[in-house]
């Protein structure tokens, strides 16, 4: 009897380790560093992947997206020269915030706005700002106008940079912002330059991206930005094609300097991963849970995460992975 028993507990672990995926530690989304992360994708408006979605929190220079949307939204003349003010360095000298623009620098509002984009030049924001017409109240009316316009009730901004830990919005709400950004081509230009030189003085000033991803080969981006000060963490946000399939990111709070670059591959193999997976067919059906994959369903995974917060990710249909 004891011997039956035995043979017939081997021959249940050889079909159990036949019949388990060799994916198994794919099954769900990745752990993430991020304290709020949200992945959508915009053409159909599936969320795949949620964590804090509508807590209110410090968004750092992601506030730069709608400074620039604010900009040129309003048809200013980018070829128009301006002059950073003595008033410009005083609004962020008690930030402690650093800058290689100096007062009396001359440059574009086209080269103000790619250096706040590309290189979160602070600076180059702040200016923005003063010169818009009706000066800096009018112009931060005009990024809290503009909020409201495109649904971003969660948002409040007070200042351009993002200097101010006042600057607030939620994950969804920045995938409006990326999403209202996007129809901009300067931004999704500006945003993903690599490198920029401006002429300070005498001598030549390179400014380089501050998101190292824009030059990885192995990434399709095209919109970004990154953010930090202390109340905001790490942040990031970007528009970027994975695996032939528009999708945008948002990464907020991290909390190490390249915790936000270690969230965005670890979610982007994933992602692939997972696509692999569907065109595989059966495969996904086993690593996904049961009922995910009803015609039209919104049934919500819920992985957990490193932190004992949530992540939720969402199955469409079975034709839609993500």
């Amino acid at each position: 009897m004891i011997r039956l028993l035995l043979a017939l507990l081997a021959v249940g672990l050889i079909a159990l380790a036949a019949g388990a995926p060799a994916h198994a530690a794919r099954d769900g989304p990745p752990s993430l560093q991020a304290g709020a992360a949200v992945l959508v994708q915009p053409d159909t408006e599936d969320v795949v992947l949620r964590r804090s979605a509508n807590e209110r929190r410090s968004i750092a220079s992601i506030t730069k997206l709608m400074t620039a949307l604010v900009t040129l939204e309003a048809g200013l003349p980018l070829d128009q020269e301006i002059t950073i003010g003595k008033e410009d360095f005083a609004a962020i000298t008690g930030s402690r915030a650093y800058t290689r623009l100096r007062v009396g620098t001359r440059l574009t509002r086209s080269e103000l706005l790619k250096l706040a984009l590309m290189a979160s030049e602070n600076l180059a924001a702040v200016t923005l700002g003063r010169t818009y017409p009706g000066g800096l109240d009018a112009f931060v009316d005009a990024m809290n106008a503009k909020a409201r316009q495109i649904g971003m009730s969660d948002s409040r901004f007070v200042e351009p940079s993002g200097l101010s830990a006042e600057n607030v919005s939620s994950p969804g709400d920045l995938v409006k912002l990326v999403e209202a950004a996007e129809h901009q081509p300067l931004i999704r230009e500006y945003s993903t330059a690599s490198s920029h030189e401006i002429t300070i003085g005498k001598r030549k000033v390179a400014f380089h991206n501050t998101n190292r991803l824009v030059e990885n080969p192995s990434w399709e981006i095209g919109l970004q930005k990154t953010g930090f000060i202390r109340a905001a963490g790490r942040c990031l946000v970007m528009q970027a094609n994975v695996a032939a399939r528009p999708l945008v990111i948002v990464l907020l709070d991290s909390v190490g300097k390249y915790t936000r670059i270690g969230d965005a591959n670890r979610l982007r193999k994933w992602l692939e991963d997972s696509i692999g997976l569907a065109d595989g067919g059966t495969d996904v059906r086993r690593s996904a849970p049961a009922g995910a994959f009803t015609a039209g369903s919104r049934t919500a995974y819920d992985s957990g995460s490193a932190n004992a917060s949530r992540v939720h990710a969402r199955y469409p249909s079975t034709t839609s992975y993500w």
